[in-house]
């Protein structure tokens, strides 16, 4: 993908009209079939391979027709590059034999203009745009008068250009192992009526700052991620994190309103858009490569922040919009996936999700910490502030606690993360009735006030107080109403519902407890016990819900898969536990992480399934699931910032670093270079029976190494 674009096609590069299978550009399929054959049939594919985040690569042989030798006459090489608006691709045929031979090349298309809503329900319509050939012999499809897609055919020209059929062929001679190439350009042109996003520009910003760490006239980078060189005693990480930092970068985009301010777009193909919660959350963790990515994400998400009251978007002053389409998308009986009930309808900004908004300030105040410019952390105060009254204001509700509920009758059935219809249930599987206090949110609540007042309070505002005692009254409460027992002792209830009860199930949300300030020092450490139980922890990485639950399903979306950005979350927390019992609880995670990498070739995919290591070699996919996706793949970057530690607070002077301990990977020796600190680059070293060092930071910084 090169968003906004994106291509899906079978393991053989073949885009066939079946399935979700095209281009898409601006969530439209600008192609609905790419077919190659060699002599009128299709080369026997071998194998294929992913070349950074927007290049694939396909090869596949051609044989002799009649003949019954085994070895192929020739290789036939496809490399699609996607651009933001449309692909190239090479199509290169090489000779294997000391013979000249001659061979017809020809590239059938197809275009159908399907949304992409359309295609995820199966309600895609069943027709096709009638190509022709315009003036300079290329084939085209206009639609609507304002948007056509050009196929360019590169050299040598084609021998026929044959329209409606939109077919192009080449007729070849091949000298003796010689070769020869065809390219071929899509084109998605024309107005792109109501388009939301652009390519990312790599440009310089051009916003000056006068922050803590650029003096006046100094320009800030266009949220370019850091370069990583990450070399450690497991190949599995490096290769993790690799994989990541090129899916990530072929995701970042921005709108055009405002081309500077870049963002990642949540996942491929369902949801190559801007998502509040999944933006945030990916822009968090990369942190570690700078704060660009972050600031970004804030500005474009603060400029559609809520103004009014309106029950059929969801929107309420302050609150920050959980997606932004170009149109309205409406999702039919597609489980799991639709993120909802049976029947969806969502308006092209949304505001259906109870945490974006306390997130947007948490990840502000990172930001912050990692070094963000003083100016452009200021210039983003009032939006904050207009958070912490949305959370004051409607977010907590008459029950004490941050809840939610669909009053539009067509949005969200659960607006946390987890967002399915059947996502929050009691231990019997029982469904949890509507309004939902979700145990996370109450923590990112909790984590936002306290986080809002030291922003306040460093940038002399007034207002500070009155957010400490909203989370201390808030934690108070949690204390008393979310703690529930079994068996084992106690735990905190995924959620309490319509009527105060706790939902008493056991999931992967209370590790987003951890690290946010809301529990104790003893409350952590049971947290921390839950998560090393096998009944969460899969061998995989992190089950959404425990497999003691009546409605554990190892394939259910939230019912018992793993998410990995879900298991990174709780990583996280536990690497900032900093005991016996929460190393080790992240240690396992982190090998079940790097074992699923390892079973999907390192693109970490949205989700998949949360059977148990051991009964199988590794994890089986979820159907539906998005790959590349943001959050996944910046799991690998939230490992890594676990395994060395790196914890700073520039306004204080300070730097922590703090490896995990216990971990292989930190033990066998780990170099990092790369990481970002208040703009400067800097590495980390952890060498087996030597103390971390951590090298290239500012002079203004105060390193504090913490070993366990």
């Amino acid at each position: 993908m090169c968003a906004p674009a994106l291509s899906l096609s079978g393991w053989d590069g073949q885009i066939r009209r079946e399935g979700a299978e095209g281009l898409y550009v601006d969530d439209v399929r600008a192609l609905s079939e790419l077919v190659v054959t060699v002599d009128g049939a299709e080369p026997v594919p071998l194998g294929c391979d992913i070349e950074g985040g927007s290049t694939n690569r396909f090869d596949a042989a051609v044989f002799e027709p009649g003949s019954l030798a085994a070895d192929p006459v020739a290789l036939v090489t496809r490399r699609r590059r996607l651009r933001p608006a449309g692909l190239i691709e090479d199509i290169e045929i090489t000779s294997s034999i000391g013979r000249a031979m001659s061979l017809a090349l020809e590239v059938r298309l197809a275009v159908d203009l399907a949304p992409l809503a359309s295609v995820k329900s199966g309600r895609a319509p069943d027709v096709e745009v009638a190509a022709r050939r315009d003036r300079a012999g290329r084939l085209a499809w206009p639609a609507s008068g304002t948007s056509v897609v050009v196929v360019v055919a590169g050299s040598p020209p084609p021998g026929s250009v044959e329209a409606p059929g939109g077919r192009m062929r080449w007729d070849l001679t091949l000298a003796p192992r010689g070769r020869q190439l065809v390219s071929v350009s899509v084109d998605w042109r024309g107005t792109r009526r109501g388009a939301v996003l652009t390519a990312a520009s790599r440009a310089a910003r051009g916003r000056q700052h006068t922050g803590s760490r650029a003096g006046p006239g100094a320009e800030t980078a266009a949220a370019e991620l850091s370069a990583l060189e990450v070399a450690s005693s497991d190949a599995r990480l490096t290769r993790f994190v690799e994989r990541s930092l090129a899916d990530l970068e072929a995701l970042r985009v921005s709108t055009p309103e405002a081309p500077e301010d870049v963002f990642l777009a949540a996942g491929v193909p369902w949801f190559l858009a801007l998502f509040g919660r999944d933006s945030l959350w990916a822009a968090r963790m990369l942190l570690p490569l700078g704060t660009e990515l972050a600031l970004g994400t804030l500005r474009t998400l603060s400029a559609r922040q809520g103004r009014a009251v309106d029950d059929r978007t969801g929107e309420e002053p302050g609150k920050i919009l959980h997606e932004l389409r170009r149109d309205a998308t409406v999702h039919e009986a597609f489980a799991g996936g639709s993120r909802g009930a049976a029947t969806l309808s969502l308006p092209p900004v949304y505001y259906g999700t109870v945490d974006a908004t306390a997130l947007w300030v948490v990840l502000l105040h990172d930001a912050w910490r990692y070094g963000a410019p003083g100016e452009a952390v200021e210039e983003l105060l009032d939006p904050m502030s207009r958070c912490l009254e949305w959370i004051a204001d409607f977010g907590i509700s008459e029950s004490g606690f941050v809840s939610y509920v669909d009053r539009s009758g067509h949005g969200l059935t659960n607006q946390g993360w987890k967002d399915s219809h059947d996502a929050i249930q009691f231990r019997d599987g029982t469904i949890a009735v509507p309004p939902l206090a979700l145990c996370e949110v109450q923590a990112y609540a909790y984590q936002a006030a306290v986080d809002g007042a030291a922003l306040l309070d460093a940038f002399g505002r007034e207002g500070a107080d009155r957010w400490r005692d909203l989370a201390a009254a808030l934690a108070g409460r949690f204390r008393s109403r979310f703690w529930v027992e079994d068996a084992r002792g106690p735990y905190p209830a995924v959620a309490l519902d319509a009527r105060g009860a706790p939902v008493d199930s056991l999931s992967s949300n209370i590790g987003h407890l951890l690290g946010t300030g809301l529990l104790d020092e003893r409350e952590s450490e049971l947290v921390a016990e839950r998560l090393s139980a096998s009944e969460l922890d899969s061998g995989f990485g992190l089950r959404t819900l425990a497999s003691s639950s009546a409605g554990f399903n190892p394939l259910g979306y939230h019912s018992g898969s793993v998410w990995a950005h879900d298991t990174a979350i709780a990583i996280g927390g536990l690497a900032a536990t900093a005991s016996t019992v929460a190393s080790a609880a992240a240690t396992s995670l982190i090998e079940g992480l790097l074992c699923s990498a390892e079973s999907f070739d390192y693109r970490m995919p949205e989700l998949y399934g949360g059977h148990q290591r051991g009964e199988r070699r590794s994890p089986l996919p979820y159907p539906a699931s998005c790959r590349p996706q943001a959050w996944a793949a910046a799991a690998s970057i939230a490992v890594l910032s676990a395994l060395v530690g790196l914890r700073p607070d520039v306004p204080r002077g300070t730097v922590v670093l703090a490896p995990l301990a216990g971990s292989p990977l930190t033990a066998g020796g780990l170099h990092v270079e790369g990481l970002q600190v208040d703009g400067s680059k800097v590495a980390v070293r952890l060498e087996p029976g030597r103390e971390p060092v951590l090298e290239g930071t500012p002079a203004h910084l105060k390193v504090q190494v913490r070993t366990h």
